[in-house]
């Protein structure tokens, strides 16, 4: 009698191990976020993905263009985009609209536009620089082709008649540019948005659009489809998700500017805004 009890229970003890090492190994998943060449992707991925990891995931990053993102999402190669713009990412979403969805709005009033610096007094909008083309060598510079906002461009410049050619290069490597024009008081027309350092590092300003071809951005959450039932507590969280857009910006200086690592920036909003984090999380 005594060898049977002693049996029951070391059968329930392994039972009961077994079981917990399947709720860790299922706790364990990996979620995988699809991250772009942006400065604005960064704090939003890195905040989310110390909570993700928090709720007990293992964390990946496919860094890729914003189409290979859309693309990774619709064929299971990640999970989760915090940097969906909309409408300027509509195009994926009519794409891949069986295999993918935005399920929040990270934050809304997200400007953006052809931008000059303040010293070029005479350009307050694009009408300004019909036939003022040569002025910027009939170039504007934008960032990587690929982006769908790159064939909002090519359609402006077109729609106005402009002179111009769009240059496409890394986000970086247009900003030297810039740069470089800036430090000599050259004119220079380039792509800008907000939430971005360069609005604060730069003495610039968004020129109006009167024809309308860029509105004002919200920044969306987008996932796989099958986050929810591969990832049910995270899809609820990211639901719930919200984040103010000065403290994104805040976050892009800190890191791009003061050199700081993006996670310990990401948990110091964290802790920072805990009880808005338990809300997201719905403790």
């Amino acid at each position: 009698m005594k060898k049977k009890l002693i049996l029951g229970v070391l059968l329930i003890t392994v039972l009961l191990f077994t079981a917990c090492g399947n709720d860790e190994g299922e706790e364990a998943a990996e979620i995988s976020f699809g991250v772009t060449p942006w400065t604005s992707t960064v704090p939003p991925t890195e905040v989310a993905s110390l909570i993700i990891q928090e709720m007990g995931y293992e964390v990946s990053y496919m860094e890729t263009d914003a189409a290979g993102v859309y693309m990774g999402l619709a064929g299971d190669d990640n999970d989760i985009f915090m940097d969906g713009w909309i409408p300027a990412h509509e195009v994926y979403f009519e794409t891949y609209e069986d295999e993918v969805e935005s399920i929040s709005i990270s934050y809304d009033e997200a400007e953006q536009g052809w931008v000059v610096p303040e010293y070029m007094e005479d350009i307050n909008s694009i009408e300004d620089i019909l036939g003022n083309e040569e002025l910027f060598n009939n170039e504007m510079y934008s960032i990587e082709d690929g982006a769908s906002i790159t064939e909002v461009i090519d359609e402006l410049i077109e729609g106005y008649g402009l002179e111009m050619t769009q240059v496409n290069s890394s986000e970086a490597a247009m900003i030297a540019q810039v740069m470089r024009n800036m430090e000599n008081e050259e004119p220079v027309v380039f792509y800008g948005w907000r939430p971005h350092t360069m609005f604060r590092n730069l003495d610039i300003k968004l020129i109006d659009d009167d024809r309308g071809y860029f509105e004002e951005s919200s920044v969306h959450v987008v996932v796989d489809k099958k986050l929810q039932e591969k990832a049910p507590d995270v899809y609820a969280f990211l639901e719930n998700w919200s984040i103010d857009i000065g403290d994104v910006e805040q976050m892009i200086v800190e890191i791009e500017d003061e050199g700081r690592d993006p996670e310990e920036v990401a948990q110091e909003w964290i802790d920072n805004n805990q009880e808005k984090v338990d809300e997201m999380i719905n403790n």
